[in-house]
């Protein structure tokens, strides 16, 4: 399953407050500092966001996930694609987290603890509904199937 359209609008902001941040630090060396550089930078600023504006709608589409019988099937990426399962017992804790523009757009991003402590496993942009079916669903799953605690 994919995550809800919606979700563009939010990988969109992210891209041009980024954009935003780095046009504000070239602004400041040039005025403030007064280096000749901040030009280059700002040049620069101005074409990462356009790029990052240009590959949002994709890389918030490149999302998607699945249920299994055991384990929870992940995907995300664009040039680095990357694909996790997380099994259904190894789930410790399933967290619902709803950032403000999420919230106006009645999303929710669901993130994942398990065993492993460098697993940073989340699905981003799902409505606020479905993440919270999900999370209980998980959970349910998660208590049948403890392995090995």
């Amino acid at each position: 399953m994919r995550v809800s359209p919606k979700y563009v609008a939010v990988e969109i902001s992210a891209s041009i407050i980024t954009g935003v941040i780095l046009a504000a630090i070239s602004v400041f060396f040039i005025v403030v500092v007064g280096w000749w550089f901040g030009w280059w930078m700002l040049g620069a600023s101005i074409v990462i966001m356009i790029v990052l504006l240009v590959v949002a709608p994709r890389r918030a589409r490149a999302i998607g996930y699945q249920l299994r019988a055991d384990d929870l099937l992940l995907r995300r990426g664009i040039m680095f694609f990357r694909i996790v399962a997380v099994p259904y017992g190894r789930m410790q804790l399933i967290d619902v987290n709803r950032g403000p523009l999420a919230r106006v757009l009645g999303l929710s991003d669901l993130k994942f603890v398990t065993a492993a402590a460098t697993t940073a496993v989340s699905i981003p942009g799902l409505p606020e509904a479905d993440a919270d079916a999900l999370r209980d669903r998980l959970v349910a799953l998660a208590e049948t199937r403890r392995t090995g605690l």
